[in-house]
């Protein structure tokens, strides 16, 4: 017996494994998750698509595109990935999100056996955890929570003195030590706007159009896609107005024909080190693209609910819409609730063959 499903909108009935959900299942795509259900008669259970259980034969399998329908069989719901609630990145989302405000909202950096209480979770468990989640262990998140309340300081028009201690670091001693990984400059300088910062340039050839690269002392700045070269550096211009923009040579023209082979085949990856500029919450929304597989798209919904936050869909969308590293981070696999298009700085044209070449690499 081939077990059979009705498709979509009354579609003819097919086997279970010639459905492009079963492919899904077989991956464990987490970014499945909440478009459809499946049962297993076999063992009695209906899962998510992202289960990690033992796969099940598609002979065995039923599949459904609500919660409500997986229930009507009667059947009881996984242990292992719990489909009636939160998935696992959701749960571990919800977790970071709770430390990440308790973080914020400390006059003092919190210990990390209290972060670990207050979310119910061994130290190490947790500090694996948050690492994993944000790239930053909750030292460091902390530290640049610090940082960007310093750069806000001085932003207002702080002294460089006041700014410091009202973000919480104990003696101006602890920040100088590292205040120019911190800032990408001196406060002093950060304070005047940038003034003088160097940012070397070039711009390359991609088959999607022109390609500019940037970097400051510490890494790439910004990645920028377009059709007009000139266009481009004035765009950089506009995102470093206080900089000091340097036409790079020969060494720097190398870094971008790395990156360019990285926009031309995603897959070989960019070992570079990056001046990723934006607040604690833009840096939690690109890194969660950046996890987002090679041939996957998520929802801004889906972003929101990953990093914990379900709510926050609008900043997501924001945030995506502030980078600054094209490709790099990649916020040209977030699309609609529906999977179409949505806008991308660079051209919803580019977005589309991104997408497209990353599909074909999925393929083969």
């Amino acid at each position: 017996m081939v077990t059979t499903f009705l498709g979509p909108y009354g579609a003819a009935r097919v086997s279970v494994a010639e459905d492009p959900r079963w492919a899904a299942i077989a991956d464990r795509d987490k970014a499945a998750d909440g478009h459809f259900w499946y049962s297993v008669t076999t063992t009695g259970v209906y899962c998510r698509p992202s289960c990690p259980s033992r796969m099940a034969n598609p002979r065995n399998v039923q599949l459904h595109d609500t919660l409500e329908g997986a229930k009507a069989t009667g059947f009881r719901p996984c242990r292992r990935c719990n489909p009636d609630g939160l998935s696992s990145d959701e749960a571990n989302g919800a977790i970071i999100a709770k430390a990440c405000r308790l973080i914020e909202h400390s006059e003092e950096e919190p210990l990390l056996s209290d972060l670990a209480a207050a979310v119910v979770k061994s130290q190490s468990y947790f500090h694996r955890l948050f690492k994993t989640a944000t790239g930053l262990t909750p030292k460091d998140y902390a530290a640049a929570h610090r940082a960007a309340k310093v750069r806000r300081g001085l932003e207002a028009g702080n002294s460089v003195t006041e700014a410091i201690y009202e973000a919480g670091f104990s003696s101006s001693g602890r920040f100088y030590e590292h205040s120019t990984d911190i800032l990408g400059m001196t406060p002093t300088r950060y304070r005047a706007g940038g003034t003088d910062e160097e940012i070397r340039f070039a711009v390359g050839q991609t088959s999607l159009g022109a390609i500019l690269v940037a970097s400051s002392r510490k890494g790439v700045a910004s990645i920028l896609l377009g059709d007009d070269p000139e266009a481009l550096v004035r765009d950089l211009q506009d995102r470093f107005p206080k900089a000091q923009l340097i036409g790079a040579d020969a060494d720097y023209e190398a870094l971008v024909a790395q990156v360019v082979g990285f926009v031309e085949a995603p897959g070989i990856g960019l070992d570079l080190p990056l001046d990723v500029r934006g607040t604690a919450f833009q840096q939690r929304v690109w890194r969660a693209l950046q996890e987002i597989p090679v041939s996957r798209t998520m929802s801004c919904a889906e972003v929101a609910r990953r990093i914990g936050q379900p709510k926050a869909v609008r900043a997501v969308a924001s945030a995506c819409a502030a980078n600054n590293l094209a490709v790099v981070i990649p916020c040209h696999r977030v699309v609609r609730n529906d999977g179409s298009l949505s806008g991308y700085a660079w051209g919803i044209e580019r977005k589309r063959a991104l997408l497209d070449r990353e599909a074909a690499r999925g393929a083969a």
